[in-house]
């Protein structure tokens, strides 16, 4: 078997092994073909192991355990059984429930009326024929508690700032449980992922529980790509299904039947909802959200009058007993990126930096951060935790990610190895070198940087670079990017003589220079 990214034969066990979603639904939700998803539930049984234990493991310790054993290929199969008028309505809410099919109700309804049934054929046909006077939108069967759909409505609502009298327009979130088409609403400031994620925490709380399948539209706050080379989830909402133990099927793209729960649900609120606040001024979401909340109760208990029920209590009798639990611990939002560690053995984030092992020196691993906490991993498995910094410049570097010191005295990268190539360029170089480690407590946090601005030399030679290092101190340029600029303008032609700008001490210029910087 060729190797595939263990993270993605992860998400197709749990789906199948902890959620229960078929073979073809896990498949579809993972953007794999049908075939390939039962080879991997097949070979994960002969692993003799719990699903949440393989889970647990890293994607190191996953791909051992799955490779290089090959995998059987396995075929499930599926039993199905197959004059008073069958109730329709009824047949419709019961096929919503598992492994409900329309040859057990037939089944069922021929026990009721032993001597007066349709046959099976005609009771299909009187189903089928009920399907179609539907509405389009619900013409596809849902599962109890399978589904959510996601989207957000055109219909914006005005926000005005009481102070400055700036208007913004609020975004309205909208869900919609497949089965029963109970609906939850909720307004932000905007369809940021921050707020996306937000308007779905709030949504399984309102529901009480958590479907299997999240369905969104896609919008990039939850899907990257989606055509007809793969589907790429956004990594923060694949985080968020994870921890509610649900699967991401986005709709497919021109297929308006895929969201057609969700478009009915904003056509609904659009009308019953949003319209209501048509004269209405809003100065806050909070004062909108406040509002949208009573109008929502007497949606949802609207009787819907093809099923003779409201929305609750379709919710109550269908949904409501399937959905999922909502885990214990409230989900934290967290961003992500991929950084690859510098020789300094730190990661850049957002203008700050935070220390990993030594020894992972040079690989890329994955930051997962909040506003609280910055965590860092390789190869999904936990190496540094780091308190969030929200000063740009600031430093975090735990004692024990330090290199040995018999390590570090065999680096290339240390102050000595940089005060000797400064010295090979010039004396403005190197009263810079010294007076960016002089900076930082950490040598180490400026390698980067020096490493940076010394090799311009390559580029534009020694005698170039250290006049206008020269010229940079002058005028107290520091950066990387002004340096360059520097070079480019060769500004420092225009400027007096650099070495009278620094501290023109003689040097001692032979290869092994030393100096209080070591200590």
């Amino acid at each position: 078997m060729r190797k595939v990214s263990m993270k993605k034969v992860s998400e197709v066990l749990r789906f199948h092994f902890k959620l229960e979603m078929s073979i073809r639904q896990s498949a579809n939700a993972s953007n794999i073909s049908k075939s390939t998803a039962s080879d991997y539930c097949k070979r994960f049984k002969e692993l003799g192991i719990s699903i949440d234990s393989f889970i647990s493991l890293n994607e190191e310790q996953q791909e051992n355990l799955f490779y290089p054993k090959k995998i059987k290929v396995y075929t499930g199969t599926q039993s199905a059984t197959s004059k008073v008028m069958p109730d329709c309505n009824y047949i419709h809410n019961e096929l919503k429930k598992k492994k409900v099919t329309l040859a057990l109700l037939h089944d069922e309804y021929k026990e009721q009326n032993p001597n007066n049934y349709y046959s099976y054929t005609q009771f299909r046909e009187y189903y089928s024929r009920f399907k179609k006077v539907l509405n389009p939108s619900m013409k596809q069967v849902h599962l109890v508690g399978e589904k959510v759909f996601v989207d957000y409505s055109g219909l914006t609502i005005p926000i005005v700032n009481q102070t400055t009298g700036e208007v913004t327009t609020s975004q309205i979130f909208v869900a919609v449980l497949g089965s029963s088409g109970y609906t939850y609403v909720h307004a932000t400031y905007s369809q940021k992922q921050r707020d996306f994620i937000l308007s779905h925490t709030l949504a399984y709380d309102f529901f009480g529980g958590v479907p299997t399948i999240v369905v969104p539209d896609n919008l990039k706050s939850a899907v990257i790509k989606n055509n007809k080379d793969g589907v790429v989830i956004n990594e923060a909402y694949a985080a968020l299904a994870r921890h509610y133990n649900m699967a991401v099927q986005p709709a497919r793209p021109y297929k308006p039947k895929d969201k057609s729960k969700a478009e009915q649900g904003v056509q609904g609120i659009q009308r019953w909802i949003l319209a209501r606040f048509r004269n209405r001024t809003f100065f806050s979401v909070d004062e909108l959200n406040d509002a949208i909340s009573i109008l929502l109760d007497i949606y949802n208990n609207k009787i819907v009058k093809r099923f003779g029920k409201s929305r609750t209590q379709m919710f109550e009798e269908l949904d409501k007993p399937a959905l999922n639990p909502i885990p214990a611990n409230r989900y934290v939002y967290r961003e992500f990126k991929i950084a690859t560690v510098s020789i300094s053995y730190h990661i850049f984030l957002e203008g700050c930096e935070y220390s990993v092992p030594f020894k992972y020196l040079s690989k890329k691993v994955e930051a997962r951060y909040s506003s609280q906490t910055v965590e860092i991993y390789y190869k999904n498995t936990l190496i540094a935790t780091h308190p969030k910094l929200h000063f740009k410049g600031s430093v975090s570097t735990l004692a024990e990610h330090m290199p040995k010191s018999h390590e570090h005295q065999h680096l290339k990268t240390n102050p000595g190895s940089f005060l000797n190539w400064a010295n090979k360029i010039g004396i403005n170089t190197v009263s810079w070198v010294k007076k960016e480690f002089e900076k930082v407590e950490h040598a180490p946090n400026v390698y980067s940087k020096l490493n940076a601005i010394l090799s311009l030399a390559k580029i534009y030679g020694n005698y170039e670079l250290d006049l206008a290092i020269g010229y940079a101190q002058i005028h107290n340029v520091t950066n990387t990017a002004s340096i360059k600029s520097i070079l480019d303008k060769k500004l420092y032609l225009n400027s007096p003589a650099n070495n009278t700008s620094v501290d023109t001490q003689v040097f001692n210029t032979h290869d092994n220079l030393r100096g209080n910087i070591y200590q």
